[in-house]
C-alpha cells in the first residue's frame, strides 16, 4: 500500500523515522449540536499497532517541504502534514524547516484517522527534533486547530472522547484484535453530518455503558450502508466472521477478535475480492514509545 520513497529516505543520512498509527472508533453517537453548529459526539477511540510510517530531516533554510505524493487533489500546502510543521514553526517561533516524507498505509476516507494521525507524528516529532518542547497540552490545543481527531493522536492514550471529539480521558482496554476493511469509498464526511437520516439526538451513553458491552452504535453506519453498496457488501462479507462495525464517519469498517490467532483464521475465510488485513489494538500509541526511545 505504500509507494517507493523518494531519494532512498530510507538510507540517506539524516533522516529520523516516525510511526502515525491508526484508529478505531469502536462506537460513535451524536448526542447533540452545538450553537455554532458543530455536532457533539461521543466515542472510544482504539489506537493500533499499524498505521502510516512519517520520515522526517530538518533543514536550516526555514522550508518545510513534503516530498512523494499527497492525498489525490490534495495540494501540498493543504497537506495536514505540512500544515502542522507550519503551525508549530509560528507557535514556537522556530526557524528550523523540514523534509516529510509519508508512507501511507491507512486508507484515506475510511475513517481509520491517517491524515490526522500523520499531522499528529508532525508535531510530536518535530517538537523534539527542532527542540521547541511546547509540552502535550500545547501540542494537543494546536493539534485541534488541525482537526477534531488530531489531539488523541498527540497524547497517545486509548481514550473516551466527547465534545466535538477533544475532551479526552484515557480508558484502559482489553487487549484485542481486529480484522480491518476497506469497501474503497471516499466517504465525505461533512456531506455525511448534514444527511437527513443521521441520528443526532441520541441519548448520552456512560463509560459504563460501554465496559457493560451495550451496543451502542455508529451513528453513521446505517446512513453509508443504505448510501453505499460497497459498504453494505463489505458488512455483509464481515458478517460470516463476526459482528462488523463501521469506524468513524469513514467506510471502514472491523471485526473484533480476543487474539492475534483468530483474527487471522478468520482473515482467510474473506472474499478474496475484498480489500481486509488483521492489525492488534494497541495500550498506548507507538508514537509515544518512539519518543521514550530517542531521549
Amino acid at each position: 500500500m505504500s509507494d517507493p520513497l523518494p531519494f532512498a529516505a530510507n538510507t540517506e543520512p539524516g533522516w529520523s523515522i516516525w510511526p502515525a498509527p491508526a484508529k478505531l472508533n469502536l462506537f460513535l453517537r451524536i448526542v447533540g449540536r452545538r450553537a455554532d453548529g458543530y455536532h457533539l459526539l461521543q466515542t472510544v477511540f482504539r489506537l493500533l499497532d499499524w498505521g502510516d510510517t512519517i520520515r522526517l530531516r530538518l533543514r536550516s533554510d526555514g522550508r518545510v517541504v513534503r516530498h512523494g505524493g499527497s492525498v489525490a487533489g490534495v495540494a501540498e500546502a493543504d497537506d495536514l502534514t505540512v500544515r502542522a510543521a507550519r503551525l508549530l514553526q509560528v507557535e514556537s517561533k522556530c526557524s528550523q524547516g523540514a523534509d516529510i516524507v509519508v508512507e501511507k498505509r491507512i486508507p484515506a476516507g475510511g475513517g481509520f484517522g491517517g491524515g490526522s494521525s500523520d499531522a499528529a507524528t508532525v508535531l510530536v516529532a518535530l517538537d523534539a527534533l527542532w527542540g521547541t518542547n511546547l509540552g502535550v497540552e500545547r501540542l494537543a490545543a494546536l493539534g485541534l486547530r488541525l482537526g477534531a481527531d488530531v489531539p488523541v493522536f498527540v497524547r497517545g492514550d486509548n481514550a473516551w472522547a466527547e465534545g466535538v471529539g477533544e475532551d479526552l480521558r484515557p480508558i484502559a482496554l482489553a487487549p484485542a484484535w481486529y480484522v480491518l476493511a476497506d469497501p474503497g469509498v471516499h466517504a465525505p464526511t461533512a456531506a455525511l453530518f448534514q444527511s437527513p437520516e443521521l441520528t443526532r439526538d441520541a441519548a448520552p451513553a456512560t463509560i459504563s455503558d460501554f465496559v457493560s458491552g451495550s451496543p451502542l452504535g455508529n451513528a453513521f453506519e446505517p446512513v453509508l450502508r443504505q448510501r453505499e453498496a460497497a459498504v453494505e457488501a463489505a458488512f455483509a462479507a464481515l458478517s460470516r466472521i463476526g459482528s462488523p462495525r463501521l469506524t468513524g464517519s469513514g467506510s471502514g469498517c472491523f471485526v473484533e477478535f480476543a487474539s492475534r490467532e483468530s483474527a487471522q483464521a478468520a482473515l482467510a475465510e474473506l472474499p478474496s475480492g475484498l480489500r481486509a488485513w488483521a492489525a492488534g489494538g494497541a495500550a498506548r500509541s507507538p508514537l509515544r514509545d518512539a519518543l521514550e526511545a530517542r531521549s
